[in-house]
């Protein structure tokens, strides 16, 4: 079974948008998270999709998913206070409805630019080595370290990890239960929460184009997108 977990728990102030969260952002009067669940929707090798969401929000959420007919979403779940915290209240939900070899995909509620074929490959990858991290290769230098004590890491051996970062269920889970009892609430995402724990990664390259929607600039990117990938489809480009 390959089960997407969405994470929208997000308040976004950096969009400097306040009347709604960076997810619920809408464009041609559709939320961006919508867009991101449709591309999983409509991807045949996904079985069910779970969504962690801010919880004031779920009400809203459900009736987009209804009005959009997105019938693999199994459960819309209260998202946390970090992102970790919302990836492992839709991980819990996912182990209450699928076993424990599940694949679970998961992917940020603000990346609806995702391509079907890194997906598949990445579901793929991960079913033959355990887990897959989609990244981007580092197109510009970069630098670690402090003032004055820089390093210059080699970006020809570098990547950029972005998303699904698709994990075995059980494997994932147990991760995420031993940061809690650290009380460990710091990783950034799960491939660093992994790497922690010993797990050796597996990677793909994905698409450049799979941003992130954090900023005024990212939001205007993703309608450019879009628009271009209308066009291209109309041309046959």
């Amino acid at each position: 079974m390959n089960v997407a977990v969405i994470f929208a728990g997000g308040q976004g102030s950096r969009l400097h948008n306040y009347s709604r969260p960076k997810q619920f952002l809408e464009y041609r009067g559709k939320p961006i998270v919508v867009y991101t669940i449709e591309i999983f929707q409509h991807i045949p090798d996904i079985d069910g999709i779970v969504v962690a969401c801010l919880e004031d929000w779920i009400p809203y959420l459900r009736s987009q998913v209804k009005k959009y007919k997105l019938d693999k979403v199994v459960d819309i779940v209260p998202g946390g206070k970090r992102s970790q915290d919302s990836i492992y209240n839709g991980l819990s939900c996912v182990s209450q409805h699928y076993p424990d070899d599940t694949m679970a995909l998961i992917h940020d509620g603000v990346r609806p630019l995702a391509m079907e074929k890194s997906i598949i490959e990445c579901i793929e990858v991960a079913k033959e080595k355990g887990n897959c991290v989609v990244c981007v290769p580092a197109m510009e230098t970069i630098v670690s370290g402090a003032e004055g004590a820089l390093n210059v890491i080699d970006r020809n051996a570098s990547q950029i990890a972005r998303a699904p970062q698709c994990f075995v269920l059980k494997d994932v889970l147990a991760a995420h239960r031993r940061a809690q009892a650290e009380g460990r609430h710091d990783f950034v995402d799960t491939c660093t929460m992994m790497h922690h724990y010993g797990h050796e990664l597996h990677t793909i390259l994905g698409t450049m184009e799979n941003i992130k929607i954090t900023t005024p600039a990212d939001f205007f990117m993703f309608r450019s997108i879009i628009e271009a990938r209308e066009e291209g489809s109309i041309f046959g480009l």
